[in-house]
């Protein structure tokens, strides 16, 4: 089994499918909705006109062996509503980042990306056999922290001036990660959270 295979993952909330060239108008929208690409200055969203190229991108960086890349559709519209990845990939280290994901404005703390989450995690830890997962965000992405916290991530550190943005700034990398011995509190953590959330 790959690390970079794609096979459609799904539960009541969502659906996580290859992505595809034919996810373009529904993720252009998504991005451009409340103008997210612009806000989240701290992230490197696409323009909606970039969409096709960075489906193209992270095709491109399936076929080197370097990215496993899904579309995050909305299980009750069946839309595309963001994209996702598992990334930094490590077979022989059995490790592997979660990264590259973004969601619709409007979608955000509504249970989807914990959704996503569940899966792409259940992936990486009882389909691949992953020792840890990495999660890599910036700094100043404040809602991203607080996500990735509420997973049950553990702080490993920040690097400092570690990436160079679209933009010029340098990005503060703030690393978490997942252990395979923390993996089964929190797979019952996240479907606590969204049974509680379905019993609303």
């Amino acid at each position: 089994m790959s690390f970079v295979d794609t096979p459609v993952l799904r539960n009541d909330v969502v659906r996580l499918e290859p992505l595809d060239p034919a996810h373009a108008t529904d993720l252009a929208e998504a991005v451009a909705f409340d103008n997210l690409w612009r806000r989240a200055w701290f992230s490197r969203l696409p323009a909606p006109e970039d969409v096709p190229a960075e489906i193209e991108k992270r095709l491109a960086r399936q076929a080197a062996g370097e990215m496993a890349p899904w579309a995050i559709v909305d299980a009750r519209t069946g839309r595309a509503i963001g994209m996702t990845s598992i990334c930094g990939v490590s077979p022989h280290d059995r490790r592997a980042e979660i990264g590259y994901t973004w969601l619709r404005a409007d979608a955000q703390g509504t249970g989807i990306n914990a959704a996503a989450k569940l899966l792409l995690l259940t992936r990486a830890f009882d389909d691949l056999g992953c020792v840890r997962v990495e999660f890599c965000t910036h700094w100043h992405n404040q809602r991203s922290r607080a996500a990735i916290e509420r997973l049950g991530a553990k702080l490993d550190g920040v690097l400092r001036s570690h990436t160079r943005m679209p933009d010029g700034h340098w990005r503060d990398t703030v690393v978490y990660s997942i252990l395979a011995s923390e993996w089964p509190q929190v797979r019952r953590g996240l479907e606590a959270r969204l049974e509680a959330r379905a019993a609303r």
